[in-house]
């Protein structure tokens, strides 16, 4: 699993609107939430690699994510070979 740098993610979740389906556990490529008492929770926020499939994902609304922030993007664009961008 890729480890980015500490407390960079946008990444919040609103335990008072998730309902428990688990969605948000499922489409997660990182494993970053889990479902803890019927709610979920994240697990691991700095594995979160900020693609937002569990916000997008959310029916409640109760994910949110900065999609292409931090950096995850950094690591994407320079893939492309952009060298401009970084995460530091």
């Amino acid at each position: 699993m890729l480890r980015y740098l500490s407390d960079v993610t946008t990444l919040e979740l609103d335990e008072d609107l998730c309902t428990g389906c688990g969605t948000c556990v499922t489409v997660c490529p990182q494993r970053v939430l889990r479902l803890q008492s019927r709610k979920a929770v994240i697990a691991d926020r700095d594995a979160c690699m900020e693609c937002s499939a569990c916000a997008t994902n959310c029916a409640e609304g109760a994910v949110s994510v900065r999609k292409g922030v931090g950096c995850a993007n950094a690591i994407i664009v320079s893939a492309f070979g952009r060298r401009n961008d970084a995460c530091c």
